[in-house]
């Protein structure tokens, strides 16, 4: 019995141990099955993460490679002559009377040894006279100019100079210095100035023998390397424009030694350039009392280096370009390109033509002279052959003479003038191969003055009357010279411009395509569209560049990269030739599909009008608002009540929150007197007032508590997002606030601080909330785990119900229905901090406002069922565009805040210097591409499907807007290429539209999708690959 019973036990515990062990094998193979399916399931996503970045770096390449084909045919360039001007060659027969050797002056006696130049940086014509009555800050503040242009007229005199366009420095020193006219091509380079290899006036005063010395901005010496003598020279940065007097004071400590009577011997021309008043202009705006004092202060320098120079020396003094009511420069309203010129001697040489003319001109409107002009005025005063491609004409104050006018003198050098041009208009033909209809005028108009002057000076007697007609004669063809060049210099390559706006259509086609028309998983189409586009980009640079061999005079580089995109797009167009299964038309089939087609396109045929181009910030917030409309309406429809109520109050949100944002505004020239700018504390100011000091600090109070709000929804408000938006975000949003305190305190001089130890202060903080932002944030977001939190409670353990007997703990995830929209916006409040700090306190609300919309946005996305629809990227786009205008800037050059690059650091330091300007300038585009993803991921379980995909078709979706845009702009300008409003308005928006696509372009490729690799990482690592 007993026996029995053993064996029963013993069986019996057979029977368990190989039940256990069945099961511990069936689990083991369980746990195996899905490790193995994990890690496949890993890697497969991988690998479409990867194509994915893939393909929209080649969008990046065609969209790069047809701006660079329309750039290169629609920004102006011009043909420089390598011709050189010699003493002993003078343009026209020199009378015996004025002839002479090289030290007496060549072509024209000379009239002084020495000269200093002075560059007042920035000197408007209005700050240099007297103005009675309603006065400004910088009114009244340099008078010694027309104090000594007034009181004695024979040893000085004050005129207008008026820059051409671009007003940026470099390109106006090139005017100032070679008499030709400026192209746009040369805009882009004004951070990277080159050599100027044509014949200049600085040149000439080299190869005469002349020492050099220079003083102040360092522009001169990447102009004019090794021209300089260096023991006497010192440059300074010209960009820290945070800085209003290091490089003034460096300027006039050694200045004003060299001009004692023991120094002179060691130098015969100085180029002092001093940069307060531009820096004044650019962070404080004209109308402050940092631009009186620094005015002031030229005043004061002006009137010592008077008293110091000697009877032989010339004093010029100008400004190279003027600057708007904000303080900015580069376009060409009026303010930016009227600034002053000024020249004095101790000598009675300088003249006027008519006695009402003694007086300097009280508005820049009246006889004002233009800045190429200076160029055969002062190589002729000083004894110089006029440099070869000069085409600016003599000043006519400084050779008339006086008591009595000296009519023989101001034809004589208008005559040389005019036979230097007439050299340089004929090699110019003969090397561009112009024909006689274009050349025809102007030579008639010199062989007409020729013949005059031949008449005059062969006469028995000259009078003035006749003396008069020939420097009319002579003046009439150099103005028609002009005209004529810059009609020649406004002449496109039209085939480079059709090849640009080609390749941006077909780019767009493309994004059509790629997110509209493939209904299946794109991440089983990307390899086989890569595969060709790869395969045929590569077939075709070898025929670009085969040809390019082959075929002469074409660019090899030029048509390899044509072949490269022309093959890359014909390998994309093969996979749609077959008819596949997998595409549809990409056709609206919705109402919200038709409002995002209406949305764009509309907005892109608006571009031809160059008020619709002006008002754009207005026609934004017309669509955002029918927008928040047509929402409103469409949640109130909603069988859902919960939905239907979220909805419609985001709907009023949303509005609301535009229509607040629209009162900041940053207004440009043409938009006056029907727009009042909020942006700075007045319309003349580059500064915050008081008051916009609080907006910072409610921001950091009220913004985490709303985004918050947003996690409370779906109970996401755990995990690292409590820690991160709750201390994090609103510790950095409160260092931005302290930062813009300090500034406008450093700014208004609230402080007995050191000026030092306050930037030093700032900086410290600037680059604390940076490092919050891109180090402690990116930390956050690549490593934590996604914002849920798992609770496990214990359930009552009753016998009848098997499913509590088997699971006696009941198991909540809160936030699971918002895990990857919740993680993955830690990565947006990141580029919310950087965003904050980089902008003013307006433009800081204006971002607060924006991350607002963005989530209002995606609550109405989501309750109305609009994941999928084109119209969440397309609005996201006109919000990244509107807040464009909220923030401070304008498609314009002048509205560059380029004090931003300054923010974190105290000197240039490349490339971060102007990343922070890009960001600044772009980052409501910016932070409105890094939210694209939410359209997707809000509100999305971690057990979705073809989420890659459908960020992959959004991402598209969002670039094909600002595609679209650009491509119109582009489209616009080249028809338009002989509006005149072109280089005011048409170029700059093409400019802006060609910059804001390349930079939404890699925002979107290594920001955007990038992320979110890192958070499906997140996420799959608590809930797995499935």
């Amino acid at each position: 019995m007993e026996e029995d019973d053993t064996r029963s036990q013993y069986n019996t515990t057979t029977s368990k141990y190989a039940s256990a062990k069945a099961i511990q094998t069936r689990k083991t193979q369980e746990k195996d099955t899905v490790e193995e399916s994990n890690r496949r399931n890993e890697h497969e996503f991988n690998a479409s993460h990867l194509l994915l970045i893939l393909f929209f770096l080649w969008i990046f390449c065609l969209h790069s490679i047809g701006i660079y084909f329309f750039t290169k045919g629609f920004l102006l360039t011009r043909l420089v002559l390598d011709h050189k001007s010699e003493c002993e060659s003078p343009p026209i027969d020199v009378p015996p009377d004025k002839s002479g050797s090289s030290f007496e002056g060549c072509w024209h006696p000379k009239t002084f040894d020495k000269a200093v130049v002075i560059i007042i940086d920035a000197l408007r014509y209005d700050f240099t006279v007297p103005f009675n009555g309603d006065t400004h800050l910088y009114h009244n503040a340099l008078n010694v100019l027309h104090e000594t242009a007034t009181q004695r007229p024979q040893n000085a005199f004050l005129l207008p100079f008026i820059a051409d366009p671009p007003t940026a420095t470099l390109q106006r020193l090139k005017g100032l210095t070679t008499g030709t006219l400026p192209t746009f091509i040369d805009a882009g380079s004004n951070f990277a100035g080159t050599a100027i290899e044509e014949d200049n006036l600085v040149a000439q005063l080299r190869d005469s023998g002349k020492t050099l010395v220079h003083l102040g901005d360092d522009t001169w010496h990447s102009l004019f390397p090794g021209y300089f003598d260096a023991n006497l020279s010192h440059a300074y940065d010209s960009f820290n424009v945070w800085d209003l007097h290091t490089v003034d004071n460096g300027v006039t400590e050694h200045l004003l030694p060299l001009l004692s009577p023991s120094k002179t011997s060691q130098w015969d021309v100085i180029f002092g350039h001093y940069l307060g008043v531009d820096h004044a202009g650019h962070r404080y705006g004209p109308d402050h009392p940092a631009m009186a004092a620094k005015l002031s202060q030229m005043d004061g320098v002006l009137r010592e280096i008077i008293a110091s120079i000697d009877d032989t020396t010339l004093l010029v003094v100008m400004g190279d370009h003027g600057m708007d009511t904000k303080g900015d420069h580069g376009g060409e309203s009026d303010d930016e390109i009227e600034a002053a010129l000024w020249m004095y001697t101790k000598r009675d040489i300088f003249g006027r033509s008519l006695s009402k003319f003694i007086k300097p001109p009280m508005t820049a409107k009246e006889r004002p002279v233009a800045q190429i002009d200076l160029v055969p005025t002062l190589s002729l005063l000083l004894g110089l052959p006029i440099p070869f491609n000069n085409l600016g004409a003599p000043i006519e104050e400084a050779f008339i003479g006086h008591n009595p006018a000296n009519w023989k003198n101001l034809a004589f050098v208008n005559a040389l003038t005019g036979g230097q041009i007439n050299r340089y208009q004929q090699e110019y033909a003969l090397a561009r191969g112009l024909d006689e209809s274009v050349t025809s005028g102007p030579r008639n108009l010199w062989t007409l003055a020729l013949q005059i002057w031949t008449e005059t000076t062969t006469a028995k007697s000259m009078n003035s009357e006749q003396l008069k007609a020939a420097s009319a004669a002579f003046s009439n063809y150099q103005k028609e010279t002009l005209r004529i060049c810059r009609s020649l210099w406004a002449r496109f390559d039209i085939p480079s411009m059709l090849c640009g706006i080609g390749i941006l259509l077909l780019s767009v086609i493309i994004l059509v395509l790629y997110a509209r028309s493939i209904k299946e998983d794109r991440a089983e189409h990307t390899p086989n569209v890569l595969q060709k586009i790869s395969l045929f980009s590569v077939f075709g640079l070898v025929i670009g560049g085969t040809t390019a061999l082959v075929v002469p005079d074409i660019s090899f580089i030029n048509t390899s990269v044509l072949g490269l995109a022309a093959g890359g797009m014909a390998g994309f167009s093969i996979t749609f030739i077959k008819p596949y299964r997998g595409l549809s038309i990409p056709f609206p089939n919705s109402t919200w599909s038709w409002f995002a087609l209406v949305f764009t396109i509309s907005q892109a045929i608006g571009f031809a009008s160059n008020s619709y181009t002006i008002w754009e910030d207005e026609i934004l917030l017309f669509f955002l608002s029918t927008f928040a409309f047509l929402a409103f309406v469409s949640s109130m429809r909603q069988s859902i009540i919960s939905e239907r109520i979220l909805g419609t109050y985001q709907s009023s949100i949303f509005i609301v929150l535009t229509r607040l944002v629209s009162l900041s505004r940053l207004c440009r020239e043409e938009q006056m007197p029907f727009c009042r700018s909020t942006y700075y504390a007045s319309t003349t100011s580059s500064t915050s007032a008081p008051w916009q000091l609080l907006i910072p600090f409610a921001l950091a109070i009220a913004l985490p508590s709303v985004i918050k709000s947003f996690y409370n929804g779906t109970r996401s408000y755990e995990g690292s997002a409590a820690f991160w938006i709750g201390f994090a975000v609103r510790l950095a949003l409160l260092g931005s606030a302290i930062f813009w305190t300090l500034d406008a305190a450093d700014d208004g001089d609230w402080f007995t601080l050191n000026k030092g130890t306050l930037k030093s202060l700032k900086t410290i903080i600037a680059q604390l909330v940076l490092g919050v932002a891109f180090a402690a944030g990116s930390t956050t977001f690549v490593w934590a785990k996604p914002c849920i939190n798992i609770r496990i409670t214990p359930t009552s353990n009753d016998p009848a119900n098997e499913r509590t007997a088997s699971n006696p703990n009941s198991v909540t995830i809160l936030g699971y229905a918002n895990t990857h929209g919740s993680h993955y916006f830690l990565l947006v409040s990141n580029w919310i901090l950087a965003t904050t700090l980089i902008q003013k306190p307006m433009g800081g609300g204006a971002t607060g406002i924006l991350a607002w919309q963005i989530l209002a946005l995606l609550e109405i996305i989501d309750s109305n069922g609009l994941s999928q629809s084109a119209i969440g990227p397309i609005v996201l786009a006109l919000l990244g565009s509107f807040h464009f205008f909220k923030t401070g800037h304008q498609a314009t050059l002048s509205s560059i805040q380029w004090e931003s690059a300054f923010i974190p650091m105290k000197t240039i330091q490349y490339p971060w210097s102007p990343l922070l300007v890009i960001l600044n300038t772009y980052g409501a585009q910016i932070l409105t591409t890094v939210a694209v993803p939410l359209v997707v991921l809000w509100k999305r379980p971690p057990k979705k499907k073809g989420l890659l995909r459908d960020v992959g078709k959004a991402m598209a979706t969002h670039i094909l807007y600002y595609a679209t845009i650009n491509l119109a702009t582009a489209m616009w300008a080249g028809w338009l290429r002989r509006h005149l409003m072109l280089y005011r308005i048409f170029s700059p928006r093409f400019m802006s539209g060609a910059a804001v696509l390349l930079v939404v372009d890699l925002v979107g490729i290594f920001v955007a999708i990038a992320g979110m690799r890192w958070n499906v990482l997140s996420v799959a690592e608590v809930f797995g690959w499935e």
